[in-house]
């Protein structure tokens, strides 16, 4: 099969268009899955820069998001049969054979628990760009912050890959939207997916726009995907006793933690990460059911996913450079043809 392979930490340049052989099923329980598209994410360039997790085991296929439609199944499967479509997060940390591929691949392997039907109503090549964008928006703002009916929420990047589906799920859930965003094309995006404040951040001070909006108050919860100085200023923009969500590092200094113990806030992490690096079976089984819940609202209408960049699978150096320039709308994925 064809599939991108990692070479070595470094550029873009390290990926290379190779033949490898199709993966074989790692355990009854697994299905082998031909893929139709992977999505890339901001998470694949870091791991192609740095190798984080497994420096040890390349060369290495990346590529955490795919759907695609059961090829072949484990003979203890009981959840799909082949031909059935399906779509997930998993494997595409750098791993070498010995653990499970990732999806810039025409083929991969994935466990039957961590896998979805994919939404009925879009293209396979639209729900392999929701896994890992969706689990990460819904543990932010269901699981870290409780985000309730009537809360008011600013969202730091709200026309990115995890941005603008946050902005889609807090409005779901009931709440009033600020988001930031750095162009006209991504303030387009935030009004047509109904943003109910919109702040140009280039062009205003995102704290004052949140005090105004909010009447001084500030808003109940802060969903960061920018990090640095966006995140500490952030500090000023929540309520007293208002919760803050990033999905960055945050190196807090003594002032730093002083300000946030001043104003009560809650600070959390949201990694979706977590529980494929340390094997939590059944966290992973948890957010396997996320994805069942986000696709029954992308068939209810209610959630969608911009796919702006479709490339073909041999410009996956393409796309992570695309990535690495800044300013991409929603998601891009590569399409194995």
């Amino acid at each position: 099969m064809k599939a991108i392979l990692m070479t070595s930490a470094g550029g873009p340049e390290v990926l290379s268009h190779c033949d490898v052989e199709i993966p074989e099923l790692p355990s009854p329980h697994h299905l082998r899955v031909k893929l139709a598209a992977a999505a890339v994410n901001p998470l694949d360039i870091k791991l192609r820069a740095k190798a984080l997790y497994h420096p040890d085991k390349l060369p290495a296929i990346l590529g955490c998001d795919g759907a695609g439609i059961v090829e072949k199944t484990g003979n203890a499967v009981t959840r799909f049969k082949a031909g059935d479509a399906v779509f997930f997060n998993n494997g595409g940390l750098g791993g070498n054979q010995g653990d499970e591929p990732g999806c810039y691949a025409e083929f991969t392997t994935v466990h039957e628990e961590y896998c979805a039907a994919a939404p009925a109503n879009i293209s396979l090549q639209d729900s392999a760009a929701l896994p890992l964008v969706l689990i990460t928006a819904w543990e932010a703002l269901v699981e870290r912050t409780d985000l309730q009916p009537g809360q008011t929420i600013l969202i730091h990047g709200g026309a990115g890959g995890v941005g603008h589906i946050a902005l889609q799920l807090a409005r779901h859930l009931g709440a009033r939207v600020a988001v930031t965003v750095g162009d006209d094309r991504k303030k387009g995006l935030t009004q047509g997916l109904e943003a109910d404040r919109i702040i140009r951040y280039r062009d205003t001070d995102f704290v004052a726009e949140i005090a105004e909006w909010t009447g001084g108050k500030g808003v109940d919860v802060v969903f960061d995907t920018v990090g640095g100085e966006t995140f500490l200023r952030s500090f000023n923009a929540a309520r007293i006793g208002g919760k803050i969500v990033t999905i960055l590092s945050t190196p807090l200094s003594p002032e730093d933690m002083q300000l946030a113990r001043l104003r009560n806030l809650s600070i959390c992490y949201e990694l979706m990460l977590t529980p494929q690096v340390m094997k939590l079976h059944g966290e992973r089984i948890r957010q396997r059911k996320i994805l069942e819940q986000g696709a029954q609202l992308v068939e209810a209408g209610k959630l969608g996913v911009l796919v702006s960049h479709a490339l073909p699978l041999q410009d996956a150096a393409e796309a992570h450079r695309l990535i690495e320039k800044g300013g991409v709308l929603g998601k891009i994925v590569l399409t194995m043809g």
